[in-house]
């Protein structure tokens, strides 16, 4: 089973949770031993396993990114401006794997799916979600 996720970010560089729109689509997989897979359409989105529990962890996932890849030194700058958010996706990257167990998400209770943004706000970010199931 495929899904897709349709999402609007409202800042240039967020993390957005999706684990509920996520879970939703194993629900309606009827999957209940296997994967699903999620992949961040875009060049300058990511996605990420994180912290849930203290949205301060997010907002240092920023802020580190941000010190390591500072905006507007970098060559690609001359042509849209946004080289770092390339640099900060493709570090991060596009996708997760997350296993599927007795029809729930295999995740711990501290970890939620984030969409990583990094070159919005965006009106029409997309996260591909493949269910496979053990067979």
């Amino acid at each position: 089973m495929r899904d897709i996720i349709q999402l609007t970010t409202q800042r240039r560089e967020e993390l957005v949770d999706i684990t509920a729109r996520v879970v939703a689509i194993v629900k309606a997989s009827s999957v209940r031993q296997g994967v699903v897979a999620v992949y961040a359409q875009g060049a300058t989105a990511a996605l990420m396993i994180q912290e849930n529990w203290d949205e301060s962890v997010q907002t240092d996932v920023i802020h580190l990114l941000r010190q390591l890849i500072p905006r507007g030194v970098w060559l690609h700058d001359q042509q849209d401006g946004n080289g770092d958010a390339h640099l900060k996706a493709g570090l991060v990257g596009p996708s997760e794997t997350i296993p599927i167990i007795d029809g729930e998400l295999g995740l711990s209770r501290w970890q939620n799916i984030f969409f990583c943004e990094f070159d919005g706000p965006r009106r029409d970010r997309r996260v591909i979600c493949t269910v496979l199931a053990d067979r």
